[in-house]
């Protein structure tokens, strides 16, 4: 039998956008230089925030004054590429890896993979989402589905993922929409843009997680080893943050 490559998984974190943007470049580069394993990770963004993509230079003004619950919404860049998402009451996974082969959109399908297979053990079907002519005016991501997204099938996108590719090195990640505020969607980029996700209750964000990675250990042909941030690691990441 051969040997399975070790990932790294990171157990799910709670954090600022710009900390957690700043680790998903950090686990890229240190991927990238050989001194650390391809990563699977989880988190979600406190306070909540809307993430715009890496070039998106336009956005509206009053994005900059949003709060929600008392708290000021932060605006954060990805490092990847992509349109606005909003992060509140989702949870995002990311995968940092290499050797991959193929077009960008093979890429994603060959990451997606997890995805898809991890929601069917949880009883449901996701497909590729294709690109409808509103997606270039569409400043929000969960607006028009691509085929870089994931759809239920009733439309309606679940997943919205971004890539980053350096070399042999990709960083992918993704937004899963759990329990999104309807009211917060609708502030933030119109009312006509919110579709209802209609995720069973008994789905605990824990659920999820322990099914992605079952799934990804299948579909990466990998075995995982669970390790948090070392106080070095997170020195070395907090130094680079924007």
């Amino acid at each position: 039998m051969h040997s399975k490559q070790i990932w790294r998984l990171i157990p799910l974190l709670e954090a600022r956008g710009n900390v957690q943007m700043a680790i998903d470049l950090w686990l890229l580069e240190q991927h990238q230089s050989g001194k650390h394993p391809p990563t699977l990770r989880f988190y979600t963004w406190s306070p909540p925030a809307i993430s715009l993509g890496y070039h998106q230079r336009q956005y509206p003004e009053y994005w900059q004054d949003l709060n929600w619950k008392g708290q000021k919404i932060d605006l954060v860049r990805r490092p990847t590429g992509g349109r606005a998402v909003l992060h509140q009451g989702d949870l995002t996974y990311a995968v940092i890896t290499s050797g991959l082969v193929g077009s960008r959109l093979q890429m994603y399908e060959k990451i997606c993979e997890f995805l898809i297979q991890g929601w069917r053990s949880l009883g449901g079907e996701l497909h590729y989402g294709t690109e409808g002519r509103g997606y270039i005016h569409n400043p929000n991501c969960f607006g028009t589905a691509t085929s870089a997204d994931l759809v239920l099938p009733d439309g309606t996108k679940i997943i919205g993922s971004a890539q980053l590719r350096r070399g042999r090195v990709v960083l992918q990640h993704g937004s899963i929409r759990l329990q999104p505020d309807a009211e917060l969607f609708a502030e933030v980029f119109g009312a006509e843009s919110f579709t209802t996700v209609q995720i069973p209750q008994s789905l605990s964000a824990e659920n999820i997680i322990a099914a992605l990675v079952t799934a990804a250990s299948d579909c990466f042909d990998m075995q995982i080893q669970v390790k948090p941030l070392s106080q070095s690691e997170w020195k070395e990441i907090l130094a680079h943050q924007p």
